[in-house]
C-alpha cells in the first residue's frame, strides 16, 4: 500500500506542502509527474516552457535518487493514466497541491471522482498562494473586484496566520517509495529542447525594486515569474523576504493572488470582458496590423523593442508590457483576446490569471482596469522610461535607419479614434 504525490505547479522538493504531508503520512510515497496531453498538444514541439519543466524534473529525479527513489513520469490523458496507476499499484491516497484555473479544477474533479470510486482519497492542499480563492472576502463574503481594498485586507490578515513557515521535506525522506524508474527523454513527451532558456531568479532585485521597476534598460528584474508559475520557488520564501524588505515588490505578489481569485470567482473572464458594458466595442481587428505588432514593426520603437524582446527571449519588461498591450487595444483597436493569446504562446511566465487580468486592465474591460480614455503615448513613455534609447537600441537593430518602418498610425489620431469607438461601444450596450 502506497501514497502518491502528484507534481504539477510545484516543481520542487523543499517547502512543498502536499509533498511534506504525504511524506508525513507514514506510508511510502511515490512521486509522479504527468505530461498532460490535453495541454501539451496545443504547444509547439520546442516550447521553452516544456524544456524548463523537463530539466527541472530531471533535477528532481537526480535528487530523489539520492533518497533511494525516483520520479515516475507519464504522458497522456490524466484520467487514463490514473486508471492505469490504480490497476498497477495499491494506492491509499493521492496528495496534490491545489490549482485554481478552470481546466485544472475540472481535471482534478474528474480525477477525484475516479479515485473515489476505487476507495482512494484525494488530499488537496494550498501551496502556490498565501491566501486562496475564498480567504480574502468583503464583509458580505463576496469577492473583491478592486485591487486596493483587496490588498489592504490581504495585509490586515494577522501575521501569525500567514503560513510563512517553510516546510522541510527532508525530515521524512525515509517514507519515500524505493524505486528506480527510468527517466525518459524529452522526446517521449513529444518535444525537443528549446534554445530559449528560463533565466535563474535573482532575489537581490527585491532590494531596490521600486527604483528600477519602470526602467527596462536597467534589466534589474528578479526573473521570478516563471519560477512562481511552475513552483520551482516557494511563494512563502518570496513573500517572507519581500514583506521584510520591499513593500512595492510585495504589492506585485498580491496582484498575482488578486488576479487568481478573480479567475476563480469569475471564470467567464477567460473568453469575455469582465465588464459587460464593453461588449459593444467595434474592434477593427486588422490582421496586417496585428502581424506588424507581433513582429515588432509598428514604427513605435518602444512597442517594437518589447515585441522583439518577447519573440527572441520569451521575456518582456513589465512597463513595456503595459505599453505594447495598450497600443494593440487602443491604437490599433484590436481585440485584447488576440494579444492575450499571443502572449500566452510566447511568454515564459505565462499564467492564465495574470495574463488575462493584465490584458483586460490594458484594454479597459477588466476589473479595476485603466479607464478607456487612458491611452499611453509610446513616444512619451520611451522618453520617460528609456531616455537614452538604451533598451530600444538593444532590441531594435534598425532603429534610426531608413529601413525602420514609419509609424503604423499617428498617435493623436489613434487616441481620438479609440475614445470615440469605446464611447460608441458603451452606448450600444
Amino acid at each position: 500500500m502506497i501514497n502518491i504525490f502528484w507534481f504539477r505547479r510545484d516543481l520542487r522538493l523543499e517547502d512543498n506542502t502536499a509533498l511534506e504531508e504525504a511524506l508525513s503520512s507514514g506510508m511510502p510515497v511515490l512521486p509522479l509527474f504527468i505530461f498532460d496531453s490535453n495541454i501539451t498538444e496545443e504547444l509547439s514541439h520546442n516550447d521553452a516552457r516544456v524544456s524548463f519543466i523537463y530539466d527541472t524534473l530531471s533535477s528532481i529525479d537526480k535528487e530523489l535518487k539520492k533518497w533511494g527513489s525516483s520520479l515516475l513520469v507519464k504522458k497522456g490523458e490524466p484520467q487514463k493514466i490514473w486508471q492505469d496507476l490504480i490497476t498497477t499499484f495499491e494506492i491509499n491516497s493521492v496528495f496534490i497541491n491545489k490549482d485554481y484555473e478552470p481546466y485544472a479544477l475540472l481535471r482534478d474533479s474528474l480525477i477525484e471522482n475516479l479515485l473515489s470510486k476505487n476507495n482512494i482519497s484525494l488530499k488537496k492542499y494550498k501551496d502556490q498562494v498565501i491566501f486562496e480563492e475564498k480567504e480574502i472576502l468583503k464583509s458580505d463574503n463576496s469577492p473583491y473586484t478592486v485591487f486596493t481594498p483587496y490588498k489592504n485586507r490581504w495585509l490586515q490578515k494577522p501575521a501569525e496566520k500567514l503560513p510563512l513557515k517553510a516546510r522541510d521535506s527532508s525530515v521524512s525522506r525515509k517514507n519515500i517509495y524505493e524505486c528506480n524508474f527510468e527517466f525518459p527523454l524529452i522526446e517521449m513527451a513529444g518535444f525537443k529542447h528549446s534554445s530559449m532558456k528560463v533565466r535563474p531568479y535573482d532575489l537581490s532585485a527585491i532590494n531596490d525594486y521600486e527604483k528600477f521597476r519602470d526602467l527596462p534598460f536597467a534589466d534589474k528584474t528578479s526573473y521570478l515569474s516563471p519560477h512562481l508559475r511552475f513552483g520551482t520557488v516557494s511563494i512563502r520564501k518570496v513573500v517572507t523576504m519581500a514583506s521584510n524588505i520591499n513593500q512595492t515588490f510585495l504589492n506585485e505578489l498580491i496582484w498575482r493572488e488578486f488576479f487568481m481569485q478573480i479567475l476563480y470567482n469569475y471564470p467567464d473572464v477567460v473568453t469575455g470582458n469582465f465588464r459587460s458594458k464593453y461588449d459593444g466595442i467595434n474592434w477593427i481587428n486588422s490582421e496586417s496590423g496585428f502581424e506588424r505588432w507581433c513582429n515588432g514593426e509598428t514604427g513605435y520603437p518602444l512597442v517594437d523593442a518589447g515585441m522583439r524582446q518577447l519573440n527572441a527571449t520569451g521575456y518582456m519588461h513589465n512597463r513595456v508590457r503595459m505599453v505594447t498591450a495598450g497600443f494593440l487595444c487602443k491604437h490599433l483597436l484590436i481585440d485584447w483576446r488576440w494579444g492575450e493569446a499571443y502572449f500566452a504562446e510566447k511568454l515564459l511566465d505565462y499564467e492564465l490569471s495574470s495574463n488575462n487580468g493584465n490584458w483586460q486592465w490594458a484594454a479597459g474591460t477588466g476589473c479595476d482596469a485603466a479607464p478607456y480614455f487612458r491611452i499611453f503615448n509610446p513616444h512619451s513613455q520611451q522618453k520617460r522610461f528609456d531616455p537614452k534609447n538604451e533598451y530600444v537600441r538593444k532590441w531594435v537593430d534598425d532603429f534610426n535607419m531608413s529601413s525602420y518602418p514609419k509609424p503604423i498610425i499617428e498617435h493623436e489620431y489613434a487616441r481620438q479614434r479609440a475614445i470615440s469607438v469605446y464611447k460608441q461601444g458603451i452606448l450600444k450596450h
